[in-house]
């Protein structure tokens, strides 16, 4: 008898933690955050909304990019989290975003959100551009360290340069939108091209990843990286022999940014996400990892960072940078992709 009361406890218990399990509310969350994020993010939110379990669909800005707008007749992501605001730009221009004002908005700078109100998107923080140059790989090879864009067209680093591909890589991009403003597009035949075209002499090769050409030039593949400050960072602070350098003409950069995805059904759960990922508790996790965030203020100074790091950012004029990603990319394939690696 005293057994089957055991077991009927057991059994009850188990009921009792499969109930808890199933009271759970799972949300799918696309993302590009690097993978070293999440886990803290993750953790951020569910000491807050633990009955909430956030299931993430990560890979780099383009592809999920790409996957949202394929998905977009039949979506599958409840909410955006960390993808480039040009990129949930152009979701919004196709309808699919869900409009929404967190209880933490005004605390967001104007410039680093949708100006409708309530928002499609708003940021998070700020990811830019730096190159990773390898001292001791350059010191072998007599290559100097480049102090602008226009010093890695000269000949000497010459198969030295890596960078991300811009149809894959969110950092890649806005490499691209960055030349593009500061030398002039003209639709394929202004200044910024004729940059890419010299630059594209010194290329080794396009990654698929914003993280890879910092990863191969601290490991010495490479002397230049063309990448962005937090991969710059975290690789030297885990010992690579990098420099972190700031192209004196202006540095690309994009909102890492969050939005609901519309038709979710699962609203009041990606709400209760968006409030989160608004707090200025969120905002201290992101400014552990950038030196910019939506919230002012909130960011310590990161080592190997210039004090003047957003005065340095180009004016990133967003809907141009959504509205005519489709014929920069199919510009830029058609002129370089032959050196992108391969899948």
């Amino acid at each position: 008898m005293r057994a089957l009361y055991k077991s009927a406890l057991l059994v009850g218990g188990l009921l009792l933690g499969s109930m808890a399990w199933a009271q759970k509310t799972q949300l799918l969350v696309y993302t590009a955050l690097e993978v070293d994020q999440l886990k803290a993010y993750q953790e951020g939110f569910n000491k807050v909304y633990p009955d909430i379990e956030l299931k993430w669909v990560r890979d780099s800005t383009g592809v999920i990019t790409a996957k949202l707008l394929a998905e977009k007749a039949n979506p599958q992501a409840d909410a955006v989290m960390g993808v480039a605001a040009t990129s949930l730009e152009l979701m919004n221009k196709n309808g699919m975003l869900e409009p929404y004002a967190p209880l933490n908005l005004d605390a967001i700078m104007p410039q680093y959100r949708d100006k409708a109100n309530p928002p499609a998107w708003w940021g998070m923080d700020v990811w830019g551009a730096t190159i990773c140059f390898n001292t001791i790989e350059a010191k072998k090879r007599n290559i100097p360290k480049p102090e602008t864009w226009k010093d890695l067209t000269k000949p000497i680093y010459k198969g030295q340069v890596v960078m991300p591909n811009p149809a894959s890589s969110g950092t890649g991009y806005f490499d691209v939108i960055a030349w593009l403003t500061l030398f002039g597009d003209q639709n394929g035949k202004g200044g910024g091209w004729k940059y890419m075209d010299a630059l594209h002499e010194n290329i080794a090769q396009y990654t698929h990843s914003g993280s890879k050409p910092c990863n191969m030039a601290s490991s010495g593949e490479y002397v230049v990286g063309i990448a962005f400050e937090y991969r710059a960072n975290a690789n030297k602070a885990k010992g690579a022999p990098i420099d972190l350098v700031f192209p004196k003409e202006g540095l690309g950069w994009d909102l890492e940014s969050f939005a609901i995805h519309k038709g979710t059904k699962k609203l009041d759960a990606a709400k209760k996400l968006a409030d989160w990922a608004s707090s200025k508790d969120a905002m201290k996790l992101y400014g552990k990892n950038f030196a910019i965030t939506a919230h002012p203020g909130v960011a310590d100074p990161l080592p190997n960072v210039p004090k003047d790091y957003e005065s340095r950012l180009v004016k990133l004029d967003f809907k141009y940078a959504a509205e005519q990603r489709e014929r920069i990319l199919n510009e830029w394939n058609a002129r370089y992709n032959g050196k992108s690696e391969k899948r």
